[in-house]
């Protein structure tokens, strides 16, 4: 039997697969037989698991047994970046090439329990330092809509694997943006959790206050699935929340009001077909009864200085494990020191070392207080402007992005211009407030349709309103 993977959903697959249309096994080798057609282009996956058929005759056995649910039987990719037990993980780094996770992360643990198949580890930047999948040890992801451009970082391949239909759905991590921009770039849903709604137990840290696990689907439905079934306390997590931690309080009585940053949106180097799109979103969602306010956050402009100063710093901290003794790649120098030195060198690409060096420098004696302390005191002041804006609105909508994906190649030199990327994406994590992007049009660019993404940001908590109005944008 053809299986139409370009129309399927989650729900859509699960009541198939309940009437037996077709089984779990044949929907695995659908998106594998995908995966062999396009991933020698597209460079989406750097590992498909040779357990693929061996997992979906399990999945096949749970319905045969009435034990499945709405995740049994369904393909996911993983970002290289999540471990899973007995699997290599190596977040796209030389220095962990041939490392085999011991154990399951939770995210993974409560998949494996829901039946879900896992197609394979998707690529990334290195240890998620990137926007543009640019920085991964094993070449570039490429964007499946036009495959001289980047799908967008850190967790490119994942978003690349389900808009080439090589996945149903998949995981990635989102750090300043990581999640929702490649979404953009790519035309598939990204939705970056509440702080601390989904549990970081088993995922490589890079920025630990600004981490946060999310799904990547086709549609806002399928997200907030694969949300469900990952979100939850863990005790092996202190950061995690429950579902009842905050209690979001509805300002509009019929349809959430949506807020709009116009300030914002006044700053160079945001591309005009972008804002264009914007203003058509803006006008498909007051047609459908939404009403809109010009909100101000009078801080905000600081938010990518913050971001990248704080991240940095993090990351050099959480960099000094890797250090050729305990796992990962050892070289031997002179001495221990030199081991060090040598293991480094040649186990970390040119941008995670260039984080390390910075953050390194932020948190370096004489520098702490006039950088690191002062960008935590501007991230307070940033949040405060989101809860205050929250009073009057119930969601905030931007861009995700300030441009359609780019060029290969074409911001490697400049890691500034790389950086700005990031400029729309990174409050939500600074704030530990929840966001999505969900696509809302094309661009013509060199005769290519490129996709362009809508973010909604909502209260802690509050992806229900988030998915309430991605799903009535898109006819969901």
């Amino acid at each position: 039997m053809i299986i139409d993977l370009k129309k399927l959903t989650i729900a859509k697959a699960h009541e198939a697969l309940k009437r037996g249309d077709f089984s779990c096994v044949e929907l695995a080798q659908a998106y594998l037989d995908t995966i062999s057609a396009k991933n020698k282009d597209i460079n989406a996956y750097l590992e498909v698991y040779a357990d693929v058929l061996e997992s979906a005759q399990k999945a096949d056995q749970m319905f045969r047994e009435g034990k499945a649910g709405m995740l049994t039987g369904i393909p996911i990719a993983i970002k290289d970046n999540i471990l899973v037990q007995g699997k290599i993980a190596s977040s796209a780094s030389k220095i962990l090439e041939n490392y085999h996770a011991p154990y399951d992360a939770t995210v993974i643990a409560k998949l494996k329990e829901a039946g879900v198949v896992f197609l394979g580890r998707t690529n990334m930047d290195e240890f998620a330092m990137g926007g543009s999948t640019e920085n991964s040890a094993y070449g570039v992801t490429k964007n499946p809509h036009d495959i001289t451009r980047v799908a967008g970082g850190s967790s490119g391949g994942s978003a690349a694997a389900v808009a080439m239909d090589g996945a149903l759905c998949a995981l990635g991590s989102d750090t300043g943006g990581s999640i929702r921009q490649p979404a953009s770039f790519c035309g598939v849903v990204g939705l970056k959790p509440t702080y601390g709604a989904v549990s970081r137990y088993g995922v490589m840290a890079m920025g630990s206050s600004l981490d946060q696990i999310g799904p990547f689907a086709k549609t806002v439905s399928d997200s907030e699935i694969l949300f469900d079934a990952i979100r939850g306390t863990d005790g092996r997590d202190a950061t995690t929340i429950s579902a009842d931690t905050y209690k979001p309080v509805r300002i509009g009585s019929k349809k959430p009001v949506i807020g709009v940053p116009r300030e914002f949106l006044k700053g160079d180097g945001i591309d005009p077909a972008v804002l264009q799109n914007f203003e058509k979103s803006l006008a498909a969602l007051k047609e459908k009864g939404y009403e809109i306010k010009d909100v101000s956050l009078p801080n905000i402009s600081y938010s990518l200085m913050v971001y990248y100063v704080i991240m940095p710093a993090e990351v050099s901290s959480n960099m000094a494990r890797f250090d050729g003794v305990k796992y990962g790649l050892h070289v031997d120098g002179k001495d221990g020191i030199d081991d060090y030195f040598q293991t480094r060198r040649a186990g970390f690409g040119k941008e995670v070392i260039r984080r390390i060096l910075l953050g390194t420098y932020v948190l370096s004696s004489g520098y702490y207080d006039a950088y690191y302390n002062r960008a935590n005191a501007v991230r307070q002041m940033i949040t405060k402007d989101f809860l205050d804006a929250f009073e009057k609105v119930d969601v905030i909508v931007t861009p995700t992005t300030p441009s359609t994906a780019f060029k290969i190649g074409e911001k490697t030199a400049d890691p500034v211009a790389m950086y700005l990327e990031d400029i729309f994406t990174v409050t939500a994590n600074l704030t530990g407030m929840p966001a999505i992007s969900i696509p809302c049009g094309t661009t013509s660019k060199e005769g290519k349709e490129l996709p362009l993404g809508l973010q909604i940001s909502g209260r802690h908590g509050d992806e229900k309103t988030l998915f309430q109005v991605g799903k009535d944008f898109l006819g969901e």
